[in-house]
């Protein structure tokens, strides 16, 4: 779950992360207010959404007066922001953050996520503040620091230490980022996160360390343990089709591509994704149905899938394992007979009792494209997609 810029500087706050004065504003007058709440001569007017880029969009302004502030809300709120991460189509700003601005001496990065092949946490920081971390990883990785967090230890002192001083850092600028780390360290670990980025983060004229933005991303699966951030989620910023496979318990993602997939395990899901596009197609959704691919999963999974006008096939591709394939085949056919599906299914089931769920889909009065490899399965949902393949029994 994804939550708001002064939503996760609330949070961080709340354990000690130096963030800049600021108040949430839905209205104009809202705006005008925050601004002679915080006081001085310079604000700072940030959009809302769940995206990045807004900085390049138009979405970050300056203003020197209340009533800028005002004029700037009045030209934000209500309009779409378009940025790299939006698409073409924007996404509405219903919220602002207005803040104090900051004098900015250095800009740096710092954020924490799971490395999973070392089965351990990874903190990173970089020197190139205020530039999307991918791109420093791609033209000067050297430029990324990394240490590696132990689950049953966390973050040590020494090891906040030592990212702060490469970033050249000393004396009071050293222990403020110190303080800074561990403490942006205790927010993601208290609250389940699955991302916790600050860029920039910035070393003020003043010599503080202060989280000039914010993100945090949280572990769905331990929401329940966190009923002050589930009341964070912003439907709004959501797609109603993903709001709608939440509600089933079901993981879905929306992309852009033509070929539905549907799939039991993020693993595979993954794999799925990975093998349509080397088949020369685009995957059109992340959507993993989990253990349970019952019957009246599998139909609110085609609804789903179907709800996007930009499905022309779809690939079931189930291994058979915590559930067996006969019952999948067999919800797969109740699922069909339920719900009118115009474009060709793809079906590939392997595992326990794949035989089995073979002859169910031969004997079915219904039309399903059957493969009989992760590969095959590939290819022909990408060629129905096409209009090449036409559905086969």
């Amino acid at each position: 779950m994804k939550i708001h810029e002064y939503q996760a500087k609330a949070l961080l706050k709340e354990v000690g992360v130096p963030v800049p004065k600021g108040y949430p504003a839905f209205t104009v007058d809202e705006a005008g207010e925050a601004a002679v709440k915080i006081g001085g001569n310079q604000f700072v007017v940030k959009a809302q959404i769940h995206a990045g880029g807004r900085g390049k969009g138009g979405g970050i302004r300056l203003a020197k007066h209340p009533d800028e502030v005002r004029e700037l809300a009045t030209h934000m709120l209500g309009k779409e922001l378009i940025t790299h991460q939006t698409g073409p189509e924007g996404k509405r700003v219903n919220r602002l953050l207005i803040e104090e601005s900051v004098n900015i001496a250095s800009e740096f990065y710092a954020g924490i996520v799971l490395d999973r092949s070392a089965e351990q946490y990874v903190f990173m920081v970089s020197s190139e503040g205020g530039i999307e971390i991918e791109q420093v990883a791609a033209e000067t990785p050297e430029k990324i620091i990394k240490v590696w967090i132990h689950p049953g230890i966390g973050l040590t002192p020494y090891q906040a230490r030592n990212l702060s001083y490469s970033l050249d850092l000393e004396g009071d600028q050293a222990k403020n980022a110190t303080k800074t780390f561990l403490k942006l360290w205790k927010a993601f670990y208290k609250y389940d996160c699955s991302l916790a980025e600050i860029n920039p983060l910035v070393l003020s004229e003043e010599g503080e360390v202060i989280a000039l933005d914010a993100k945090l991303n949280f572990d769905d699966n331990a929401l329940f343990r966190h009923q002050n951030v589930m009341e964070l989620r912003d439907l709004s910023e959501e797609l109603p089709s993903e709001i709608e496979a939440s509600n089933y318990n079901l993981n879905y993602i929306k992309l852009d591509g033509n070929v539905g997939c549907m799939v039991n395990g993020a693993g595979l899901a993954m794999a799925t994704m990975d093998i349509i596009k080397l088949s020369g197609g685009e995957p059109a959704n992340f959507l993993d149905v989990g253990g349970v691919a019952s019957s009246e999963t599998v139909t609110k999974g085609f609804k789903i899938i179907l709800s996007d006008s930009g499905v022309k096939s779809i690939l079931i591709n189930i291994f058979g394992g915590i559930v067996r394939c006969d019952r999948v085949a067999q919800g797969v056919i109740d699922a069909l007979s339920s719900i009118e599906v115009s474009i060709p299914v793809v079906v590939r089931l392997e595992g326990t009792n794949a035989r089995e769920a073979a002859e169910l889909l031969e004997n079915s009065s219904l039309d399903f494209i059957v493969a009989s490899s992760f590969k095959e399965g590939a290819e022909k949902a990408v060629k129905a997609a096409k209009g090449e393949l036409a559905n086969e029994s």
